[in-house]
């Protein structure tokens, strides 16, 4: 059988990862114990938080230590099984992080029923991101018929879904994202009402003209330029669920200029604005909610979704990298071994 293959967290990285943070080793291939299984990765998948738990310091998750491998969820199939409810060839929802193999205790992992839906759809709009969208859109902002939402990373694994619950409660929505193709795509496969290139020089300008009557829910997904002229554009009472900042992800010092928290912070005061912070771990009380409502929403065709899936082990870490510069189209995703279940009927992307 294949040696085992991952990558180790060797050094905290100043800026952007890169394969010297990020070592590719091989090791012995993990046996598994009483009530373990031995699991293959088909699907490693890349998401902003994991360039957070590189880093060290106090967060809302453990940072992976140095010398261990990198963390991140997968979908597996199951090679060996020492527990009487899993079996070899069953395809399972676990957290391998980045490698080939590992050892899990059964116990812990979720089965998957490749009849109901693309095993990939696990780490995706079935999985966190679809999630994250669910309960910051439907919980927290809590949109109203007829306001307008604005989706920052509107293309991405979170963005996509975000838009599509917004239209679905009969919200005008604007998507924003970083390249023509992203911005034609979304409005034409996900129904956004505009979609603007943050990238172009009158983006402030095109993002006003595209909001006529203000913002009342920002998805926040970014940061940087874009929370800028957001910011210019909210109405009272506006929500703004914080679901990541990741255009601050890579900053090895605080921006130049002056402090712009004091002027945020009465306008934060005198509008009257909600921001809330949020991690999906946090309501995992709404997960059956979720997989009942996003299942049927799916099958009925009211949510589409996209996923960029790059074949090969090798390719993680300049997938990663594209991650974190806008890169990807929709769910990221890295295709460590051949997908037993791939069927023309299911492939989605």
């Amino acid at each position: 059988m294949d040696k085992n293959q991952q990558y180790i967290l060797t050094e905290r990285p100043k800026g952007m990862p890169d394969d010297t943070h990020l070592v590719f080793t091989e090791a012995p291939l993990p046996t598994p114990g009483y009530g373990e299984v031995l699991l293959k990765t088909i699907y490693l998948s890349l998401d902003p938080y994991m360039r957070g738990r590189m880093n060290a310091g106090a967060s809302y998750a453990r940072s992976v230590n140095l010398g261990d491998v990198m963390t991140g969820r997968t979908v597996s199939e199951v090679m060996t099984s020492n527990s009487s409810s899993l079996a070899p060839g069953d395809i399972v929802l676990s957290d391998n992080g980045w490698q080939r193999y590992a050892v899990a205790p059964a116990e812990g992992l979720v089965k998957l029923n490749p009849e109901e839906m693309p095993i990939s759809t696990a780490v995706g709009i079935m999985g966190m991101p679809g999630f994250t969208a669910y309960v910051g859109l439907l919980d927290l902002a809590q949109p109203k018929a007829g306001e307008t939402v604005v989706v920052s990373a509107a293309a991405g694994a979170v963005g996509q879904v975000v838009g599509q619950l917004a239209k679905m409660k009969g919200c005008y929505v604007v998507g924003v994202a970083g390249a023509p193709d992203k911005c034609e795509y979304v409005v034409k496969e996900y129904g956004f009402d505009a979609c603007i290139n943050y990238k172009d020089d009158d983006f402030e300008a095109q993002l006003m003209a595209a909001c006529p009557k203000g913002i009342d829910v920002y998805f926040e997904n970014v940061g940087g330029r874009v929370f800028d002229a957001v910011m210019e554009l909210v109405n009272d009472f506006a929500r703004i669920p914080v679901c990541g900042r990741i255009a601050h992800y890579n900053m090895t010092s605080l921006p130049e200029g002056r402090d712009r928290l004091i002027p945020f912070m009465g306008k934060v005061l005198v509008k009257r604005l909600m921001l809330r912070g949020f991690i999906q771990s946090d309501h995992h009380d709404r997960l059956p909610d979720f997989r009942r409502d996003m299942s049927r929403w799916i099958q009925q065709g009211k949510i589409r979704y996209q996923e960029d899936i790059i074949d090969g082990f090798d390719n993680a870490i300049s997938a990663f990298q594209g991650l974190l510069q806008g890169a990807n189209r929709g769910k990221l995703l890295v295709r460590v071994s051949d997908d037993p279940t791939l069927r023309p009927s299911l492939s989605k992307h």
